[in-house]
């Protein structure tokens, strides 16, 4: 299914992870919800997301949060170890405002 949310089709349970992964960049970066819902739908718009558990299901939703939050570095990505720090990385530009991505307006 398709949400006004987000522009990828998923089952329900696919839908309740892609917003656990919303949720964790708004709660880990302090960024809006509706950045972390476009910084998802212009990563994943068009992908084919299988039924849940889709394989990117072996990976907690905050992996997938940090990979769409920050740059990689020589291949890699912080992912919230203890005693990481993620003020080191480069943040990744959120798309831009005008863009279709933005399905919730700020």
């Amino acid at each position: 299914m398709k949400t006004e949310e987000f522009l990828i089709e998923l089952d329900e349970e696919m839908l309740d992870y892609f917003r656990e992964i919303a949720q964790e960049m708004v709660s880990r970066f302090g960024i809006s919800r509706a950045e972390a819902v476009a910084r998802i739908n212009s990563t994943y718009e068009g992908a084919q997301i299988d039924p849940y558990p889709d394989l990117m299901c072996h990976e907690m939703p905050e992996y997938w949060a940090y990979g769409l939050y920050f740059e990689p570095r020589d291949g890699q990505l912080p992912y919230g170890a203890p005693g990481e720090d993620p003020s080191e990385w480069e943040v990744r530009p959120a798309p831009p405002m005008d863009s279709h991505v933005w399905t919730i307006r700020v």
